[in-house]
C-alpha cells in the first residue's frame, strides 16, 4: 500500500477553499483574512516548533493588524548600539515606543483568531504535495503533535505555504526556493534582571556590534518583561553561537540569571525571486524571504505578506485566473522592496568588519541619522527629509569612510 492510499483509509480528503501551511504570524494572518472573505480555510500548524525571535512590532503593526497592545510585554523608548571597543550610543525611539511580544502567546491569539472568523484549526506538520486526478492539490500532513502521527490527507484549491525558513512547501512546490539565504540565529530566555543597570533596561534594547558575538551580524539583549531574550546570529556556518551567547551572559553579569529555555533556527533575510508556482501555491513569511536584512525584523513583514498573499488568493478565487498569485511579491516588493536593498547593503558593508562597526556606531550618534531611522521604522518606509539633512548625512558618512571622523 502507498503512502498515498494509507493516507486516504484515515480521511477522505475533505476539500478546502485555501489551506494555509503554517500557523506563525504570516499564515495566521492570511487565514484570519480569507475566513473573515467566507472561504472555506484550514490553518494547519506544527504546534511543536519554536524560533529565536526578538520579538519587536512597531505601532504601525498595531494599526495595521488591529492588535491590542495588551499583547505587548514591554515597551522601548530606547535602542542602545553597542560599538567593538564598548562605545555606547543610545538612540531614542522619539514619538512613540516598540513594542515587544512573546512570540508564544502573539502567534496563539493569532491563531485564535482566525478561528475565530471561520478558519478550521488543525495540528500537524505538513509532509507531501501532489494533485488528484483532476488537478487539485493533494497534501498530505501528519497529524497531531509528533510526527509519528496519524496520516491525514486534504485538498486544496489554493495552498498559502507559511511554514517558515526552508519551507517545505516553497521546496516542493516553488521553484529556485532552495537558493535563499539565511542567518543563523540562536537565543536564550531567562528570567529578566529585577533593576536597570549599564548592561539592561527594561525599557532598551540592547544591541552589540562585535566579531566574537557575531562575525557579520549582531548579538542582543531584548527585554520582555518577566524574561529577557539574550542571542546572536550569523551567515557563517561553524560559528559558535551557543558559545558567543554564553560570553554574552558573562560578560554583563547575566549568566547569574536563570534559564528558561533555548532556542535556535535559520532565517531568511532575502526576499525570494518567486513566491508562486503559477498555479494554485502562494509563499508568505519566511517562507518567501521576508525578514528584513540588517535588523533581522521580520514580524511586520511577515504579517504584511500574509495579508498579500490571502488578497492574491482571493483574486484567483474570484477571477479563476492563476496569474493574480503573482500579485502578492509584486505589492511586497513595490512597497518594501528599496528598504530591504538599503538594508541588505549596509549590512554587507558595515557589519563587515569591526572598524567599519566602530563608525557605524558613531554614526549612530548622529542626531539626523537617529531622527532619519527611527522615522522610517515607526511608518515601514524610507523616509524622504528634507533635501539638506540628506546632504548632511551623506558627507558625514563619507568623513567616516575617509577615516576623517573619529569612530
Amino acid at each position: 500500500m502507498t503512502s498515498l492510499e494509507r493516507a486516504a483509509s484515515y480521511d477522505d480528503g475533505e476539500l478546502f477553499d485555501v489551506v494555509v501551511v503554517g500557523g506563525g504570524p504570516a499564515g495566521a494572518t492570511a487565514a484570519h483574512e480569507l475566513a473573515c472573505a467566507g472561504r472555506k480555510v484550514l490553518l494547519l500548524d506544527r504546534a511543536w516548533r519554536t524560533k529565536p525571535c526578538g520579538g519587536a512590532v512597531p505601532p504601525q503593526l498595531l494599526r495595521d493588524f488591529k492588535i491590542p497592545q495588551s499583547l505587548l510585554v514591554a515597551r522601548v523608548n530606547t535602542a542602545r548600539v553597542i560599538s567593538p571597543t564598548s562605545k555606547k550610543v543610545d538612540i531614542p525611539v522619539g514619538d512613540g515606543f516598540v513594542g515587544m511580544v512573546d512570540r508564544d502567546v502573539f502567534d496563539e491569539w493569532l491563531r485564535q483568531r482566525a478561528e475565530q472568523a471561520g478558519a478550521v484549526r488543525r495540528t500537524g506538520a505538513f509532509t507531501q504535495f501532489s494533485r488528484d486526478t483532476d488537478g487539485t492539490a493533494i497534501l498530505m500532513y501528519t497529524e497531531g503533535r509528533s510526527r509519528l502521527g496519524a496520516v491525514r490527507t486534504v485538498r486544496a484549491r489554493y495552498v498559502i505555504g507559511a511554514d517558515g525558513a526552508l519551507s517545505p512547501v516553497a521546496r516542493q512546490c516553488v521553484p529556485g526556493s532552495h537558493r535563499v539565504k539565511h542567518l543563523f540565529a540562536y537565543h536564550e530566555i531567562v528570567k529578566s534582571p529585577a533593576t536597570d543597570s549599564d548592561v539592561f533596561g527594561h525599557d532598551r534594547v540592547d544591541v552589540y556590534y562585535n566579531a566574537p558575538l557575531s562575525p557579520d551580524f549582531y548579538a542582543w539583549v531584548f527585554p520582555h518583561g518577566a524574561t529577557t531574550s539574550i542571542g546572536t546570529g550569523t551567515f557563517q556556518k561553524g560559528f559558535g553561537l551557543k558559545e558567543a551567547v554564553a560570553r554574552l551572559r558573562a560578560d554583563t553579569g547575566m549568566d547569574r540569571l536563570e534559564t528558561v529555555r533555548r532556542e535556535g533556527a535559520p532565517i531568511p533575510t532575502k526576499p525570494l525571486p518567486r513566491w508562486d508556482n503559477g498555479k494554485d501555491v502562494v509563499l508568505a513569511g519566511d517562507a518567501a524571504g521576508v525578514v528584513s536584512p540588517a535588523s533581522g525584523e521580520g514580524i511586520f513583514y511577515a504579517m504584511t505578506g500574509g495579508r498579500f498573499a490571502a488578497d492574491a488568493v482571493e483574486a484567483a478565487l474570484l477571477t479563476g485566473k492563476a496569474s493574480a498569485l503573482k500579485q502578492a511579491r509584486r505589492r511586497f516588493m513595490r512597497m518594501h522592496g528599496l528598504v530591504f536593498l538599503v538594508l541588505d547593503v549596509m549590512q554587507s558593508f558595515w557589519y563587515s568588519t569591526d572598524d567599519r562597526r566602530e563608525r557605524f556606531v558613531a554614526i549612530c550618534g548622529d542626531r539626523d541619522v537617529q531622527k532619519l531611522t527611527f522615522d522610517g521604522y515607526m511608518r515601514k518606509q524610507l523616509v524622504w527629509a528634507k533635501p539638506l539633512t540628506h546632504v548632511r548625512i551623506f558627507f558625514k558618512i563619507l568623513a567616516h569612510l575617509a577615516g576623517l571622523a573619529p569612530a
